[in-house]
Formats: C-alpha cells, sequence, structure tokens
C-alpha cells in the first residue's frame, strides 16, 4: 500500500468497522497534500469526535484558502479512520455544486447532486450528497422522511458560506434556509461551516456557529466565535494566494449644467467628506460618458495593466464588475472596439453560468457582470478587477476584488513566493479607499440585543474592535501594496 501523503497521528488501531470496510474493498488513496490549516482542521475535528464537546464547527478563511478541499480531505481522512460514513453537502448556488462535485472527485469521493427522485439505492454506492440552501428550503419535508429512511451511520453536514443560514426562532419563516439546514442536519455527528465573511447585516446568528458572552466596555454581547480564522497574511506567506494591488483613479466631478455661471459644482472624489455629495460623486464616476473621465481612464489603465501581465501569465484574464445592464453593455463595446474578447454575465441571461465556464476556460479576455462573480466564483487566471459599481459595502467589495487572489497548481509551479500580484482598480471613492487597506482583517461579528441595536456601518458589519478575531493585526500591510489615489495628467499641474 502506498504511504499517505501527510501523517496526522492517525490513532494506532482504527475502529473494527474502518477496518473490515478496508478489507473488503480499499480506496485509493489521494496524493493531495493538505495546507497546515487544513491539517488543524483534521485534527479540530477529530477532537471533536473523541470528546463530543458539541458539534458545530465553523472555519473563517478567505477566497483561495481552499475551504472546499479542506473540508473534503476531513471527511476522506475520518472515513478512513472509521469515524465518519457519509457527508452532506449545502450550498448556495448551483453553478458551486458543481465545483464540489469536481473537488470530490479528485479525492475519490463519490458525491452525488439531490434530486427529488434519488432512493436510497442510488445513493448506496455515494459517499456524499449535495443540495442548495433554496432546494432543501422547498423539499424540507419529504428530505426529512428520506434521511430517516437512509442508513448513514455517523455524518457530517458541510454548509458553504454558512453565513446565509440565518437564524430567527421568532421568525423561522423570514430564515427558511437557516431553518431547513438547522432540521436536515439534527442527527449529524459533526456540522461544519465554511466562511469567508463570518457575519450578517441584520444582526443575525446563523447556522454551525458557536456563540460566546463578551463584555464590549458597556454592557454583554454575544459574539460569533470561529473555531479556526486563517489569516491571509499566512496564505500569502505561503504562496497560496496572490497579493493585490490597487490602483484608485481621482479626478474633479462637476454637478450641475455647464456652460452657465453659478449652476456647476466641482468635487474632488477621493477628498469629498460630505457622504451625500460623495455617493453622488461616485454614481457620476462610473459613467464611461462623463466630463471627468474617471470611468473611462480607469478602464483603459486596467486594459494596459492586463497586457502587461500577460506577458509573464498569457492566460490571464480580467474582470469588470458593472452597475446594470445598460452600463455593463457600453463597457463591453468600449472593451471589443479595443478588440478584446468580452463576455456579458447577469442574472436575467439563463446562459451566464456557460459564459462564466468559458471565460474560465480561457476563450474571452474580459468578464463583465453584474452581482454574479462574487462567492464561490474560481477562476485562477483572473488577474486584473476593475470595480464600477455604486455598491460600497465592504463584504461585495471584498468578495469581487478576492476573485483575483486564486492560484492553481500550474502557475504555483512556474512563479516564486510570494506570487505575482493581481490589480485592483477602482475609483476613488473614500470607502473603497478604506476598504481596500482593511481588506484583509477579519473583523469581529458581534449580536447585539433587539431593544439595544446599533446602526451598522456601511460595510454591513457590527463592529468591535476590542474583540479581534485570531486573523486581526495580521500584519498584511506589510505584504499588500495601496497605492494612493492618482490624478489625471491633464489635471496635476492645474
Amino acid at each position: 500500500m502506498p504511504s499517505l501523503s501527510f501523517d496526522l497521528r492517525v490513532p494506532k488501531r482504527a475502529p473494527a468497522a474502518a477496518e473490515e470496510s478496508a478489507a473488503v474493498e480499499p480506496r485509493p488513496l489521494s496524493n493531495l497534500q493538505p495546507r497546515q490549516w487544513q491539517i488543524q482542521l483534521i485534527q479540530l475535528l477529530r477532537r471533536r469526535l473523541e470528546t463530543r464537546q458539541g458539534s458545530d464547527v465553523l472555519i473563517n478563511a478567505g477566497p483561495g484558502a481552499g475551504k472546499t478541499l479542506g473540508a473534503l480531505l476531513s471527511f476522506e481522512r475520518l472515513l478512513r479512520e472509521g469515524r465518519l460514513a457519509r457527508f452532506l453537502v449545502f450550498c448556495h448556488r448551483s453553478s458551486i455544486a458543481a465545483q464540489w462535485i469536481s473537488s470530490a472527485e479528485r479525492l475519490n469521493l463519490k458525491l452525488k447532486d439531490w434530486q427529488p427522485e434519488l432512493s436510497a439505492s442510488d445513493l448506496a454506492d455515494s459517499d456524499g450528497l449535495l443540495i442548495t440552501y433554496q432546494a432543501a428550503g422547498r423539499n424540507l419535508k419529504s428530505l426529512e422522511q428520506e434521511l430517516q429512511h437512509w442508513d448513514w451511520g455517523s455524518w457530517l453536514a458541510i454548509a458553504d458560506e454558512v453565513h446565509h443560514l440565518g437564524v430567527d426562532p421568532e421568525e423561522p419563516e423570514a430564515t427558511a434556509w437557516g431553518h431547513a439546514f438547522s432540521r436536515l442536519s439534527q442527527s449529524a455527528q459533526l456540522r461544519l461551516g465554511l466562511t469567508g465573511t463570518p457575519f450578517r447585516a441584520d444582526n443575525l446568528g446563523f447556522c454551525a456557529a458557536r456563540r460566546i458572552q463578551v463584555h464590549d466596555g458597556q454592557e454583554w454581547v454575544e459574539q460569533i466565535a470561529p473555531d479556526l480564522s486563517v489569516e491571509p497574511r499566512e496564505l500569502i506567506q505561503a504562496g497560496d494566494v496572490r497579493p493585490l494591488e490597487f490602483r484608485f483613479q481621482d479626478g474633479w466631478v462637476d454637478h450641475g449644467r455647464r456652460g452657465e455661471v453659478g449652476d456647476t459644482e466641482r468635487s474632488p472624489l477621493s477628498q469629498e467628506e460630505r457622504e451625500s455629495w460623495r455617493a453622488r460623486n461616485l454614481r457620476r464616476a462610473i459613467r464611461l460618458g462623463d466630463s471627468s473621465s474617471i470611468a473611462l481612464r480607469l478602464l483603459l489603465n486596467a486594459r494596459k495593466r492586463l497586457e502587461a501581465v500577460r506577458r509573464e501569465h498569457p492566460e490571464a484574464g480580467g474582470l469588470v464588475v458593472a452597475r446594470d445592464i445598460a452600463h455593463a453593455r457600453r463597457i463591453c463595446g468600449l472593451l471589443e472596439e479595443e478588440g478584446d474578447r468580452v463576455q456579458l454575465v447577469h442574472s436575467q441571461d439563463p446562459e451566464a453560468p456557460e459564459r462564466m465556464e468559458r471565460f474560465k476556460a480561457g476563450d474571452s479576455d474580459w468578464l463583465v457582470s453584474i452581482d454574479m462573480c462574487a462567492e464561490g466564483f474560481d477562476a485562477p487566471r483572473l488577474r486584473v478587477v476593475a470595480y464600477l459599481t455604486t455598491v460600497v459595502t465592504r463584504t461585495r467589495f471584498v468578495q469581487a476584488i478576492t476573485r483575483a487572489v486564486r492560484m492553481n497548481g500550474e502557475r504555483a509551479l512556474a512563479e516564486t513566493v510570494p506570487r505575482h500580484p493581481s490589480y485592483v482598480f477602482a475609483p476613488a471613492d473614500p470607502l473603497l479607499m478604506q476598504y481596500a487597506r482593511t481588506w484583509s482583517l477579519s473583523e469581529p461579528y458581534i449580536l447585539r440585543p433587539k431593544n439595544n441595536e446599533t446602526v451598522e456601518e456601511a460595510s454591513g458589519q457590527s463592529r468591535g474592535a476590542s474583540l479581534p478575531l485570531q486573523a486581526v493585526e495580521d500584519g498584511a500591510g506589510g505584504v499588500i501594496r495601496v497605492r494612493g489615489p492618482r490624478l489625471p495628467d491633464f489635471l496635476m499641474h492645474q
């Protein structure tokens, strides 16, 4: 028998059930080498099974950390030890479901996509089942009945992007996804929650997450406590993900009717402190035809950067995050005029998933998206992001820009560590620049009493600076470069 690719302090004697199963039909071993945090996850899950001190485990790790493979590697290892027999994956998009099935195949695990007509016999030769949150909510009663008849033994429930599974005991229908997951995972020995953004904007807790009582200086509150938090700095230094470099395009934004004295007011994009004016500035700045030329210059500079990146990474591509469909089409037209191949994706297009797959395969230079390329979108060829939308929550901004940090095996062999950076181009909006400086910090999610809720910041996250997660103070500034806003050349001399 070939040796394992990693040593995780396996007990000297595996349970009898595992020995009997292995004797009947030995499984081929995967040759994937786990990352350090994935080894820690396997050890953590093993300890939870041994001590039975709670079934919920929450992992906080950003894009590119390897959450999907980490969860699957953990199950594979515990399956071999006879500690688990099956697993059930919940995810929030069908496009992400395909990635789970593909990753499971790499580990010689049989993961089936749930369909209403599946029977127990259909699952006899499978290791796991995959279902979307929406399907679980719609078919809750039938799934509960099916799970009762399936002889699964000890099993693991995995919730991908678990922060979507809100929990509100007073209004279970308002949090249908979380309610369905809680019901269906009641008999699981372990419930593993995976997330890169361990918070919500509605002050609700979520599934598979422990809460601890903490004092924030004024009152006792609850805090969502990840069991393992993977710092971006560690991933960058290990070469698992790329660092990001930011390019902010500044300029003057004119409001009013031009050509009439007293009817035009000029506001500096990066220096505007009045919130209503800041928002108005950004709405104007992302227009390709605005007199400030901010969006046009930003897009042309992003094109130049992509051309430069392709000298060492020929397959590299770019992503433009647009405001709406009309805005996206104008962006596509401009890029196509420059000779680029472009894919436009939006939620109203039934062919959007296929277009995204074609971009991943390399048949286009740019992907122009309206809220389609956030959580779960995995395209390692993506190296340049142009952020041209009025959505300025920290969560959405970070989700968009971190699509460009992922690596694949081929590029990992071709590049030294630290990896070559990816680039983010955005208007010099004060909020976006603030988010860029803190994108790698994991801040705590505080649940405040309903009778004393505070107004949340624009990022959509309750703050608690005195209650850091493990990833706060990660020193990422030493490896992540943020350049200041840049004025167009013709304005620098005025």
